[in-house]
C-alpha cells in the first residue's frame, strides 16, 4: 500500500482526533477533579487534528 502525503495527513488527523476524544472522556468520566485540564488539552488535540485535515492536498 503506497502512502502519499495526503494519506499520512489523513491518518495523523484521525489519530490526533482519537487522542483528543480519549483525553476529554478521561477528564469527564475518570478524573473529575482535573476535568478542566484534560478537556482543554483534548480540545487542543481537536484543533491540531483540524489543522492536519486542512493541510491535506496543500503541502
Amino acid at each position: 500500500m503506497k502512502m502519499n502525503k495526503n494519506t499520512i495527513f489523513g491518518w495523523a488527523s484521525f489519530l490526533t482526533f482519537l487522542v483528543g476524544v480519549a483525553l476529554v472522556l478521561l477528564g469527564v468520566l475518570k478524573y473529575e477533579d482535573y476535568a478542566i485540564g484534560f478537556s482543554t488539552t483534548g480540545i487542543g488535540f481537536f484543533f491540531i487534528s483540524w489543522v492536519f485535515n486542512a493541510l491535506k492536498g496543500r503541502v
